[in-house]
């Protein structure tokens, strides 16, 4: 388009020249067309290559600059997902300890659903209603009330205001036996780890102990715990990986890295492949 208005201005800025023709010996003379043909024709020529140069360069920036935009909308927006995911929905986590052994056993990766339970909203600490009910029995994901930055798993036993006893290794709640198939004992009946109590759990607070009775540090070390600071429950096994609780604790870097590259060389050797998918 540039060149051909280069090309017509010329013929357009001297009107006269065109509609007075020269006559000459019976010949009619375009002069304006004779005159000006050579000068358009040359100025069309050395446009065009310029143009075409500018146009061949400016398509492959604008269309990598274009590409660049929607990779990182695409990106931003993925990202906001997996955060909306992890804080009010649910989150992956592994077990590096044995308390809750009979159940669920050192390197098993959980799902946990926590929408039910009024997860809070970051920066402002904001905790949604909870919209489902703590009740006894029930394994819970909470904030350790002696360290809220640490998450433990555990069993309730009993909730606020119930009285509480365990005697010869049997759970008593408002003196009544519970039966408590998942329990794992290994001391004597008789030690004083199977005996407890009796107590009353306070109003808005639980009492919680691993189903490892004999290997479990909870309500019967450090106290009650606070309803408020349950923040889900585990739903079901994704993976679990047979390696010993030191591997998963270790926070040496070189120790991860190399516990890392054993996964990956043992992968499907150590995979609990019974496990994958168990609900819980």
């Amino acid at each position: 388009m540039l060149s051909l208005e280069l090309c017509e201005r010329p013929g357009l800025a001297n009107p006269a020249a065109q509609s007075s023709p020269a006559v000459g010996n019976g010949v009619v003379v375009e002069q304006g067309a004779s005159e000006q043909s050579p000068t358009a024709d040359a100025t069309t020529a050395e446009a065009t290559p310029a143009d075409a140069n500018a146009t061949n360069t400016a398509g492959p920036l604008a269309g990598k600059r274009r590409s660049w935009h929607v990779s990182t909308r695409r990106l931003i927006f993925l990202a906001a997902i997996v955060l909306g995911v992890r804080i009010f929905v649910g989150e992956a986590s592994v077990v590096p300890t044995a308390s809750m052994e009979g159940t669920i056993l050192v390197g098993d990766h959980l799902f946990m659903d926590k929408l039910l339970y009024g997860p809070e909203i970051p920066l402002v600490h904001w905790r949604l209603r909870a919209l489902k009910t703590v009740h006894r029995g029930d394994i819970i994901v909470f904030r350790y009330p002696k360290d809220p930055s640490e998450t433990f798993l555990k069993r309730v036993t009993a909730m606020g205001g119930d009285r509480l006893e365990i005697r010869d290794g049997v759970l008593y709640v408002n003196s009544q036996p519970v039966r408590e198939p998942y329990a794992v004992h290994h001391a004597p009946v008789h030690s004083p780890e199977e005996s407890w109590g009796p107590t009353v759990v306070p109003k808005g607070k639980l009492f919680v102990m691993g189903d490892n009775r004999d290997n479990s540090s909870d309500s019967r070390d450090w106290g009650f715990v606070p309803v408020s600071n349950v923040i889900g429950e585990p739903l079901f096994v994704y993976w679990s990986y047979d390696a010993p609780t030191s591997r998963w604790l270790d926070e040496n870097m070189g120790h991860r890295i190399s516990f890392y590259a054993s996964i990956a060389g043992n992968f499907f050797s150590h995979t609990r492949w019974n496990r994958t998918g168990m609900l819980l």
